[in-house]
């Protein structure tokens, strides 16, 4: 149950910052295919995030310490970037345009990740 209120958690993240980050869109021939493509592309970037970051972040934790976790935005935008590159290969209706709109893009889905976390009770997140 956890896992999926945290799918629906990133999905909803997903569909504000294609919202508010322009270079950053998600598409659909409906408003269902829409929903599953933002489920979908939340789902990769789950997968990506738990896979790739602990990695990077042990193979580049002088980075952070020298840039004081500046370096961990540069690490979410490639990540982001990483995501909408699978989506493309799975023919997934998500782009990103570029470095930059991945930059805000990571940065304003952890905002609202965080915000959505902070609304929904521990209890339901498995915490």
């Amino acid at each position: 149950m956890a896992f999926l209120i945290r799918l629906a958690i990133t999905a909803v993240a997903l569909w504000v910052t294609t919202l508010i980050v322009p270079g950053v869109h998600v598409g659909g021939r409906s408003g269902g295919n829409t929903v599953l493509t933002l489920i979908v592309v939340a789902l990769i970037f789950g997968v990506v995030n738990a896979v790739l970051k602990p990695v990077i972040k042990a193979v580049g934790c002088v980075f952070y310490v020298l840039t004081l976790g500046l370096f961990a935005l540069v690490v979410n935008a490639l990540l982001f970037l990483l995501t909408d590159w699978i989506a493309r290969g799975l023919d997934l209706p998500f782009r990103v345009d570029g470095f930059w709109a991945a930059f805000w893009g990571a940065i304003v889905m952890a905002v609202v990740s965080w915000l959505i976390s902070v609304v929904v009770p521990d209890s339901l997140e498995g915490r």
